[in-house]
């Protein structure tokens, strides 16, 4: 066979490919039925339905949504059954991912769908849902009841249906099994294959959760976290039907003393329900998010422009600040407009949304939300002279370490190379434009985890200080000025014999270049560390201001 035969036969594959999966998405008359299965992130542990109204994006999503089918078998021992189909709805007062995946889903398609949930807490792969030897709660032949049992309910009544979907999040207990965790990639893949197998669809898709890695697990316990996120993406590497799913940019509310302990809470399970249905709609071939190119360059050629860097974690990225909420401050209106004649580049989420080149100033957060960087830029013009650009690269799921030059066990989420890479690539645009291009400054605001976390609380001014050093180098600026934000930190017992305010004022004094923000003064704040949406606007004047005054 000929090169150029074996091409057209290629692309005849893939246009009936193509041609057949247009023909599934548009069957508008078909159920749509999702699994969803997992431990106790997948139940929605230490989640509450009254917490709903806190996060203005999710609206409404405690009621029942009564076009959605649900069956459900949540829990260990003393299991909450549905017993048949329902209205999609909340379990004992526990919020699930399936509430704001089923909302999102059925806005982008006409298809009715349906859920079936199995989860419990506690439970591991390696065991609980072997599907070759099921032992301790035997979820695997649990579930594949439940889902034979619902299927066949539908039958019955004659419904028309296709198994969509398998949502999964679990692994956190495979993590203290030392026969389990170092075999987990493994399981992983049996376990998958037995479900095609079992469920009679071989094309079946799964959507594999990442573990949550913002809590107090997510620092304390990175080799293990990363050993069974390695053999996650290792299967949906080698998977074509298999998707991994971030989630380490959620919302996870810091507690009391320190945080969650390994989940995500209200926001997080939301925002990660949200991120399901983002990743099967794209699979089906919906694209959510619309290009924002400027419209017009706003600079002359030949022109000078000062490049503004912003970096950080959750409140750099504004995590917990809503274009809802920012609606209804007054005379902040303004900020919820493009600004054109500002370039604005962007790496959120550890990469989760990036831009697509330079776009206008506005309103570019996940989850309708936005960064301090709108109020920065706005405090800023009309006190600078010339043109201003700003680039923001943003991980809320990191810690400091995260940063540095050597990184830590976790390397999926080693920061520091991509951030100097995406500082180097947006001087290399603006000096190819045609423009003169000063750093104007990098603003980076302190990880808020660490100052939660006694062992990262010891280290913060040291890291910082490292990644500025070798930023400096790397960017061969020397004099570069960083200008570093905290709020205040977390006063536990503990915690408070670590005086890390003093830390970073110390570093500061030995370093001309290194400028200590205090946003100690910002709106009181729902949760420890946690800044919301007026606080958000705040932060950014701050440090706006803390530019203009070191001029």
């Amino acid at each position: 066979m000929t090169r150029s035969n074996r091409t057209i036969i290629v692309l005849l594959f893939w246009t009936l490919v193509l041609t057949l999966q247009a023909q599934q998405n548009n069957d508008d008359k078909t159920l749509r039925v999702f699994i969803f299965a997992g431990q106790s992130n997948m139940v929605g542990s230490d989640s509450k339905v009254k917490d709903i109204k806190r996060f203005p994006p999710f609206a409404g999503l405690e009621a029942p949504q009564s076009k959605v089918l649900f069956s459900y078998c949540i829990g260990r021992q003393n299991k909450m059954r549905s017993d048949g189909w329902v209205a999609l709805q909340h379990v004992n007062n526990v919020v699930g991912p399936e509430l704001s995946f089923a909302r999102k889903v059925t806005q982008h398609i006409k298809a009715p769908i349906a859920i079936i949930k199995c989860a419990a807490g506690g439970t591991h792969l390696g065991g609980d849902w072997n599907p070759d030897e099921s032992i301790g709660f035997k979820m695997y032949p649990l579930t594949l009841d439940l889902i034979k049992t619902s299927l066949a309910d539908l039958d019955k009544r004659g419904i028309k249906y296709r198994i969509e979907g398998f949502m999964w999040h679990q692994g956190e207990n495979d993590m203290f099994n030392k026969d389990y965790m170092p075999s987990y990639g493994k399981n992983l893949k049996n376990f998958l294959a037995k479900w095609r197998r079992d469920l009679k669809t071989p094309e079946l898709k799964f959507y594999i959760g990442e573990l949550c890695t913002k809590t107090i697990w997510g620092m304390d316990l990175r080799p293990r976290m990363y050993a069974i996120s390695l053999g996650q993406r290792e299967v949906t590497n080698a998977d074509p039907r298999a998707e991994y799913v971030p989630t380490s940019h959620v919302g996870a509310e810091i507690g009391r003393p320190v945080g969650l302990h390994y989940h995500y809470g209200t926001l997080g399970q939301l925002q990660h329900g949200e991120n399901y249905a983002t990743a099967y709609l794209r699979t089906i071939g919906l694209k959510l998010d619309q290009p924002r190119p400027l419209k017009k360059w706003p600079y002359k050629k030949g022109s000078k422009v000062k490049l503004f860097v912003l970096a950080g974690h959750r409140n750099m990225e504004g995590e917990r600040a809503f274009v809802q909420e920012l609606k209804t401050l007054k005379g902040k209106e303004i900020l919820l407009k493009d600004n054109p004649k500002i370039a604005y580049k962007y790496h959120l989420g550890g990469g989760y949304k990036v831009s697509q080149g330079w776009e206008p100033l506005g309103l570019t957060g996940y989850y309708d939300t936005f960064g301090p960087e709108l109020s920065f830029a706005h405090t800023l013009q009309g006190k600078v002279a010339g043109n201003i650009a700003i680039a923001k690269f943003t991980h809320s799921g990191s810690q400091i370490i995260d940063w540095t030059p050597e990184g830590s066990m976790a390397k999926s989420r080693h920061l520091y190379p991509k951030f100097i890479s995406f500082i180097k690539e947006a001087v290399n645009e603006l000096e190819s434009k045609g423009h003169e291009v000063e750093l104007a400054g990098i603003f980076y605001h302190l990880g808020e985890n660490d100052m939660s976390f006694h062992p990262y609380r010891k280290e913060a001014a040291k890291r910082v200080q490292t990644i500025i050093a070798q930023g400096r180098k790397d960017l061969g600026q020397p004099k570069l000025k960083w200008y570093v934000s905290q709020q205040p930190p977390t006063d536990v017992e503990r915690l408070n014999n670590l005086d890390v305010v003093a830390d970073m004022a110390k570093a500061a004094a030995a370093d001309s270049g290194f400028i200590h923000l205090k946003a100690f003064n910002l709106p009181p704040q729902e949760k420890m560390l946690v800044i919301t949406t007026e606080g958000i606007v705040q932060l950014g004047e701050v440090i706006a201001k803390g530019y203009l005054n070191s001029k």
